[in-house]
């Protein structure tokens, strides 16, 4: 693999300024940059598809791209990362785009020209954080150099369309459905899907990167799109041509919102005595009967991967299968939405299946199989939780930090004092360990190898207790403002608190960690 990069700027003249000797040629050069300066100046303020026409651009444009091209294949894959103008002024705006370039007979020239679709594609949104946080959320200790582009991103999104909607999103539950689609167009509905259906085709490691840089900035909106992305999973890995060109295609952009029904009202922990059937009938197709408890995103998801059992005379795990269900189909209805302590801005509801019609086509692997990719889904879902985990309990940290640096008593700041000091010390190191443990278990998954479960229900029970934690000891920290909504502190705790019980409960990670022990997997 060899690694061609441009640095660039370019006033009114596409070609004042740019360094030579690059790689490209400058024809190839001037057409990509050509095409960044009329985009820029038709509507650069927001993301790239004409949202406000920008002043007259009279400054340079920096912009840099990086083209990995795979040598043995036909293909490259094309990241570009840019800084816009906006009316306003200069702000850091980051845009990451994802295509595969044909390269047999196109030349440099077309691979330029084509760059410029995946920039317009890609959202670019002014980063007007402060890289000053202390935080070690955005820690970029062992990661690659891509991985630290995404991070920054995935970042950017978080400070500027989550953080600042999260506590009116919470006390109003209110779902933010557009938000969760301008998360897409960033490429994070499919975030390890083939690119060929839309998706971003990244590993686990880096969904981790990018899930606890998002939950910085809201830990429910995150949690749910974790969850979306364990969907997009199951068809990636499991379904059939129809399915990913029916459905995947269309969750990746988040044009379709999905929702994980493996849950029972009598089937918690113990997943596999599902009770929800699944009988076949003469013309291949299967009537659903049955209900799903505690699901996100139920009664608003437009397509539901649901594990029903298909053969009642089987050993438990044995005999379930996984489907493909529509919202709208007839005998599908829901509950009430719960009312619950904490992840308010996601419906959670039962779905309940009455005589359900499920087309044959619509079977996700083969009858029995539905558990084995339940169990795999869920792998990766106490990953993604996990680090949903590190990301709030990163934010709690800093808000404490905050808080603690300007409150006074007894004549002096509070983190002048020892015992405030020790606390936030132990919560640094408590949040440090367990992202190390998150992105090592990310790290196994990606790898295939014989611990990657186990390492994934490590990290999922000490991450989830051990930043819950930090974010109870957080809001101790805030005294009793900590208690007040007008803080943070109390709805990062609410959020947080749930992790230890979803995607197996922490009691459930223990067995299988035991399991896999005796197994001489650990």
């Amino acid at each position: 693999v060899r690694s061609i990069a441009l640095v660039g700027a370019c006033a009114c003249d596409p070609l004042s300024s740019l360094p030579s000797g690059v790689g490209l040629t400058e024809p190839d050069v001037s057409i990509y940059l050509a095409e960044k300066e009329k985009e820029t100046e038709e509507g650069g303020d927001s993301r790239g598809e004409g949202q406000g026409k920008a002043e007259a651009n009279t400054n340079p444009i920096p912009c840099s791209i990086r083209i990995y091209h795979n040598i043995p294949t036909t293909t490259t894959t094309a990241t570009a990362t840019m800084m816009l103008w906006r009316k306003e002024g200069w702000r850091l705006g980051a845009a990451v785009g994802r295509a595969l370039l044909p390269n047999q007979g196109q030349g440099w020239k077309k691979t330029s020209a084509a760059l410029c679709s995946v920039v317009r594609g890609a959202a670019s949104y002014a980063a007007s954080y402060s890289t000053s946080s202390s935080s070690a959320c955005h820690e970029t200790f062992g990661l690659t150099e891509m991985q630290v582009e995404f991070r920054e991103v995935a970042r950017s999104f978080a400070l500027n369309e989550l953080a600042p909607h999260s506590a009116k999103w919470d006390e109003t539950k209110h779902f933010p459905v557009d938000t969760l689609k301008q998360a897409a167009e960033l490429g994070f509905g499919g975030i390890y899907c083939q690119e060929e259906y839309g998706g971003t085709g990244l590993g686990r490691e880096d969904a981790a990167v990018i899930f606890e840089a998002l939950a910085y900035g809201d830990i429910s909106f995150t949690a749910y799109l974790t969850i979306h992305n364990m969907n997009c999973f199951v068809l990636d890995t499991f379904g059939t041509q129809q399915q990913k060109e029916k459905y995947l295609q269309r969750m990746t952009c988040m044009e379709l919102l999905s929702s994980y029904c493996l849950t029972e009202p009598n089937s918690g922990s113990d997943a596999a005595s599902l009770e929800t059937s699944a009988v076949k009938q003469e013309d291949g197709s299967y009537v659903l009967n049955g209900a799903k408890a505690f699901i996100s995103g139920a009664g608003t998801s437009d397509v539901y991967i649901v594990m029903a059992r298909t053969d009642p005379g089987a050993d438990k795990a044995k005999g379930i299968t996984c489907f493909v269900v529509e919202k709208d189909q007839e005998g599908v209805s829901f509950g009430k939405p719960e009312k619950k302590l904490g992840w308010n801005s996601q419906p959670t509801c039962v779905v309940s299946f009455d005589d359900v019609v499920v087309p044959a086509e619509n079977r996700v692997g083969e009858e029995g199989e539905g558990f084995k990719i339940a169990m795999m889904g869920l792998d990766g879902g106490r990953i993604n939780i996990a680090t949903c985990s590190v990301g709030g309990a990163a934010f709690a940290l800093d808000s404490a930090r905050e808080y603690t640096s300007s409150r006074k008593q007894f004549g002096k700041p509070l983190d002048k004092f020892q015992n405030t000091q020790f606390k936030l010390a132990d919560c640094a190191t408590s949040l440090a360990a367990s992202r190390l443990m998150v992105r090592r278990a990310a790290r196994a998954l990606d790898a295939k190898i014989a611990s990657a479960t186990a390492e994934c229900a490590m990290a999922k029970r000490f991450a989830t207790d051990s930043c819950f934690d930090i974010a109870n000891t957080c809001l101790q920290l805030h005294g009793g403002y900590g208690y007040l909504m007008d803080y943070p502190a109390e709805r990062i705790v609410r959020d947080l608190r749930v992790h230890s019980i979803l995607e197996g409960t922490n009691e459930i990670m223990r067995v299988i960690i035991a399991r896999e022990m005796d197994r001489q997997k650990v």
